[in-house]
């Protein structure tokens, strides 16, 4: 390797790490239409929603979510539209009026224990099947506490969908 090649692998290298590190310091983006932070996760307010190819009622129905509650991410605003995703990556764009602020997560894990305390060694009072959702409470860094059908306790935050990785609740 030349002194120059070896010169512009280095410059390309410390751009890049400059570049990582810019990306990690910048803030969460902000909806143009809400200002709330982008992506965020909501959750399906009515039994029936459709997701649209683009944000207006004459654009064409990609998906329809039959199940009320179900969580979604929440990745561009336009208007009175919202881009979501669901778990598998599938959406498109849906109403507002469709979606809620209450959180819900999915149980990706089959026969997850719900542990009395946010700790593998506590005791388990019940457990979720997988496909379940259930209402999201307060969660610390690897823990969030759910309650599904009357039950209620901690998970790993690996076992669920709809919560971000470093999200803290109280």
């Amino acid at each position: 390797m030349t002194i120059q090649a070896y010169g512009a692998v280095l410059a390309l290298a410390l751009g890049l790490a400059t570049a990582s590190a810019a990306a990690q310091q910048t803030p969460t983006e902000r909806g143009p239409v809400t200002n709330l932070p982008l992506p965020r996760f909501v959750s399906l307010k009515s039994d029936e929603g459709n997701a649209r190819r683009g944000p207006s009622l004459s654009h064409r129905i990609d998906w329809v979510y039959k199940r009320r509650a179900m969580p979604l991410e929440v990745t561009a605003e336009y208007g009175h539209w919202r881009r979501v995703r669901d778990r598998d990556g599938a959406g498109g764009w849906v109403h507002y009026a469709l979606l809620s602020g209450v959180r819900t997560v999915l149980v990706e894990e089959d026969m997850v224990a719900l542990h009395a305390q946010p700790s593998a060694e506590a005791e388990t009072l019940a457990r979720a099947e997988a496909g379940v959702v259930a209402r999201l409470g307060a969660c610390t860094h690897d823990w969030c506490r759910i309650s599904a059908g009357g039950a209620r306790g901690w998970v790993p935050k690996t076992a669920i969908w709809g919560v971000g990785a470093d999200e803290l609740r109280d």
